[in-house]
């Protein structure tokens, strides 16, 4: 059994009456709106290919489709990344723009998140050319230059209203991570320590062990345990290659605004709406996010 979901972004509400029932005369089903021109399921469609059928509708306009499972529908545990996911920048590559290095930087950050280079070399790579670089200016460039994703505070108010756990395990850095985990309402948060000197500049290395793939993967697995939960009860997000393995452990993994070859491998893809989404796919009605 299975629903199928068609999501536009909240502030290009672009999903209209008369394109939903056009779908459901192709892949019949009932229909049940959660957010008027917003968000709209169609439960139990018997077409065979009812996503693909979809999507083939929508391809002209900024409508998100996908077909979720009704058991277990409703997630116990969110882990999501950090950048370009739950905050609309890249925090590494806006440290790199305080010192006028950023198109060098970002090249490397956008290589790594397409798969391209090794996460834990890049890292170091991009690390040690901000060496230097005073608390006081990261902390600037977290205050000044870093703006939260709509819909995530949403999404984890909502989720935790609800009973379930949430982390934000980042590749990034703590100094941002924690902040901003805070801000969002997360219960945890997981992310690479930068270290300092003491003059409270950049030594242009970061602890180790870094957060990598396989930290993401694990402590989404390790979360499962401690909450006596299953793998099912879970949802995961992120957009780049060192979020595929937590994506594909997860009960729902989603592409946020991904990558292409994330994208492609993701169980869902979004990549219109917003983070208000991942509550829509779970069957919240918009009555029910915590705003």
């Amino acid at each position: 059994m299975s629903v199928l979901c068609l999501l536009a972004d909240p502030d290009e509400p672009a999903l209209s009456h008369a394109l939903v029932e056009a779908v459901q005369r192709e892949v019949h089903g009932e229909i049940n709106w959660l957010a008027q021109g917003i968000a709209c399921e169609i439960v139990r469609p018997q077409a065979t290919k009812a996503e693909a059928m979809a999507r083939e509708m929508v391809a002209s306009l900024p409508v998100d489709v996908a077909l979720v499972p009704l058991a277990n529908r409703r997630k116990r545990l969110l882990v999501a990344d950090m950048d370009s996911t739950m905050i609309d920048q890249e925090c590494i590559d806006e440290l790199a723009d305080a010192l006028g290095i950023k198109p060098q930087v970002a090249e490397i950050t956008e290589r790594a998140m397409r798969g391209e280079l090794d996460f834990e070399q890049a890292l170091d790579t991009r690390v040690k050319l901000l060496k230097g670089l005073e608390r006081k200016v990261v902390e600037e460039v977290r205050r000044e230059r870093i703006t939260l994703a709509p819909g995530g505070r949403a999404l984890v108010q909502t989720m935790k209203a609800f009973g379930a756990y949430t982390s934000l395990v980042s590749g990034g850095f703590t100094l941002f991570a924690d902040y901003f985990a805070k801000r969002i309402g997360f219960d945890e948060a997981v992310a690479n320590v930068l270290l300092f000197d003491d003059m409270d500049r950049l030594t242009g290395t970061v602890e180790k062990p870094i957060v990598d793939k396989d930290t993401k993967r694990n402590r989404l697995l390790a979360l499962v345990a401690e909450l006596d939960i299953t793998q099912a009860q879970t949802l995961a997000v992120g957009d780049g290659a060192n979020d595929l393995d937590m994506l594909e452990v997860a009960g729902l993994g989603i592409a946020l605004h991904a990558k292409p070859a994330v994208a492609e491998r993701a169980e869902v893809r979004i990549d219109h709406a917003d983070l208000t989404a991942l509550l829509y796919l779970q069957g919240y009605g918009d009555d029910e996010i915590v705003r």
